[in-house]
């Protein structure tokens, strides 16, 4: 039995491999100032942040984790009383987009536009291709790296990465 049909079975969600911390944390000094009060947790109005590693905030995008990803609607900040989460407007609020894999059901010659579908932004296209079916290309300018289109992707062929990480692989 496949580890994955494992986990689902058990009703075991596999865990993201990379800590991915709130929007807008203060990448410098994020542990230091953190008092882990759990506020941005408890405001985040999609439930994308959850209580991570060391009981502070993480950005969980375990698939089904948060149906819409992160709004950045910047409630988290607003209740940030140490500045651990600082808005800034010439900033992004984090240096992530999505990557999709080669379990891409597009990739595998069947008709799926989920993600691009739950992109509000649209970063996720599918032009038109000849003697085929339209494979997805994502725009990685226009990503925000918000995680909604990995929600309802029914291979999980969708991770988002650090742009670091982007770069790295």
């Amino acid at each position: 039995m496949e580890l994955a049909r494992r986990a689902f079975l058990s009703a075991q969600r596999p865990r993201q491999e990379k800590i991915f911390r709130p929007p807008w944390a203060n990448a410098d000094r994020f542990l230091e100032q953190c008092t882990r009060c759990d506020e941005c947790i408890r405001i985040c109005p999609t439930s994308l942040l959850v209580k991570g590693s060391g009981g502070f905030p993480e950005a969980d995008f375990t698939p089904g984790q948060s149906v819409e990803g992160c709004n950045f609607c910047g409630q988290c900040v607003d209740v940030c009383l140490t500045h651990a989460l600082r808005k800034d407007v010439d900033v992004s609020p984090w240096q992530q987009i999505a990557l999709i894999g080669d379990a891409c059901l597009a990739k595998q010659n069947v008709v799926c536009r989920t993600c691009g579908e739950l992109c509000d932004v649209g970063a996720i296209r599918f032009p038109p291709r000849l003697g085929g079916v339209s494979l997805p290309q994502l725009d990685a300018a226009s990503c925000t790296g918000c995680g909604a289109c990995l929600s309802d992707c029914p291979t999980r062929a969708i991770r988002i990465h650090s742009i670091a990480q982007q770069g790295a692989a």
